[in-house]
């Protein structure tokens, strides 16, 4: 879907004088992928002339935006799903002081700290239940790394 609406709102064709309009520049930001200053362009579109056609072509805007998203989903990108959440989301440079994945970031390091305890945890009640049995798992979990690292 999104590459049919794409290659509809690509081929009106806009001359010299539209050439700097809101919906023009909405065609640009859709071609690059840049979805947020496409629906922006063509929710100004809206606001200043509103028309039929400006709400068609916002319609559309929001309907290739899922149609990528769709294809994104199906084809598993699931790290160029979230370069368009961030796409979306982050309007102005505050996002280069604080990125947006900082919370995941975090997140990273709390589920780290926290899965090495439970694993120490976890790892002295089996050898409370059976050391030597712990011992030799923890021999060949060993050398399983070695193997696969």
């Amino acid at each position: 879907m999104g590459l049919v609406v794409l290659t509809f709102i690509t081929s009106v064709p806009v001359d010299a004088e539209q050439g700097r309009s809101n919906l023009s520049r909405a065609k640009v930001f859709l071609a690059a992928g840049d979805y947020r200053h496409a629906i922006e362009m063509c929710q100004k579109e809206v606001e200043e002339a509103p028309s039929a056609d400006s709400y068609v072509y916002l319609t559309y805007a929001y309907h290739a935006l899922n149609g990528y998203l769709d294809h994104l989903a199906k084809t598993e990108q699931w790290v160029k799903v979230e370069q368009l959440y961030v796409n979306l989301a982050f309007r102005d440079l505050d996002a280069l002081t604080n990125p947006p994945d900082i919370l995941a970031r975090m997140a990273k390091e709390i589920i780290h700290e926290s899965a090495g305890r439970q694993a120490d945890v976890s790892a002295a009640m089996a050898a409370r239940l059976n050391e030597a049995s712990t011992a030799r798992l923890w021999k060949q979990q060993a050398a399983w790394r070695v193997a696969k690292p």
